[in-house]
């Protein structure tokens, strides 16, 4: 069953551009964001109480939790919502967002003390220039100037927060954990919303199942499929599963929404593929 949990949580987090497609027109983004982690701390609050879920008994353990919780939803969302609600396309967010594997490998090392083979290297390597493939045709006419930036910082935010988690609290229960999580990235996120937008959101019925489908799909869903991977694999061997999430999402476009999928994405989507399997395969 476990085998299976690497691919499930790509198709989960590719189907992130769902709520962006339908949900972003009708709200700001950190107001949208915020109002999705306010539903993710009832949800998984509940499911703690009910369970009866362990809560972590350090108070270190706290911190750690709360911190790897603000770099990879806080910093990391708050970034990718921001730049293309601005302008930024979804091509050239994905394909900075796209370093992220490059990024981790080269902290590994540093942090985790994760030795990163020649092999994976060049899987590495190879998993980026497929993502840049798979999303070279939506380059060309993508506004950028200083909408890179939230871009750059939302790829700081998801390699900080993976090896932040791997290396201090990489073991947590998953119902307390995402309460602990998600309160410190609420209360990071209500203080952005504050300084920078007035909380506009449209109820409208698209509105309504972008927020359903991020809550139920992606933070609860996706994210423990996340944690659990980070649990039992290599920060490494984790972070290349990224490189999966442009090609599904193309897959996934192309067959609920009809999207040109074009020969050349074709051919990123299997050197992509290629490339998380040289890092991904155990060593003989």
């Amino acid at each position: 069953m476990q085998a299976a949990f690497p691919l499930l949580f790509v198709f989960l987090w590719s189907t992130g551009f769902i709520g962006a497609k339908y949900g972003l027109p009708y709200a700001e983004p950190l107001s949208f964001l915020l109002t999705r982690y306010g539903f993710v701390i009832t949800l998984m609050l509940g499911i703690a109480l009910v369970t009866r879920a362990p809560w972590p008994t350090d108070r270190r353990q706290w911190l750690h939790i709360g911190v790897s919780g603000v770099l990879v939803h806080a910093v990391y969302l708050g970034g990718v919502f921001v730049a293309i609600k601005h302008g930024l396309s979804a091509g050239v967010t994905a394909l900075v967002v796209g370093m992220q594997p490059l990024l981790t490998a080269c902290g590994a090392g540093w942090l985790l003390g994760e030795q990163v083979r020649v092999r994976q290297w060049l899987g590495l390597a190879l998993g980026f220039v497929g993502v840049g493939l798979v999303v070279s045709g939506k380059l060309g006419s993508a506004p950028l100037g200083p909408m890179l930036l939230p871009a750059v910082i939302a790829l700081l935010g998801i390699t900080a927060g993976t090896l932040y988690q791997k290396r201090f609290c990489a073991k947590f229960d998953l119902r307390t954990g995402s309460v602990i999580q998600f309160v410190p990235t609420a209360i990071v996120t209500a203080i952005a919303v504050a300084c920078f937008e007035d909380y506009r959101i449209e109820w409208t019925g698209d509105f309504l199942f972008a927020l359903g489908w991020l809550v139920l799909v992606l933070s609860i869903g996706a994210i423990s499929l996340l944690n659990v991977l980070i649990r039992h694999g290599s920060a490494v061997n984790v972070a290349s599963l990224f490189y999966l999430t442009p090609p599904t999402t193309a897959l996934v476009a192309w067959f609920v929404f009809g999207e040109q999928l074009t020969l050349t994405a074709a051919l990123g989507m299997a050197i992509a593929v290629s490339g998380v399997y040289l890092v991904a395969r155990p060593a003989k």
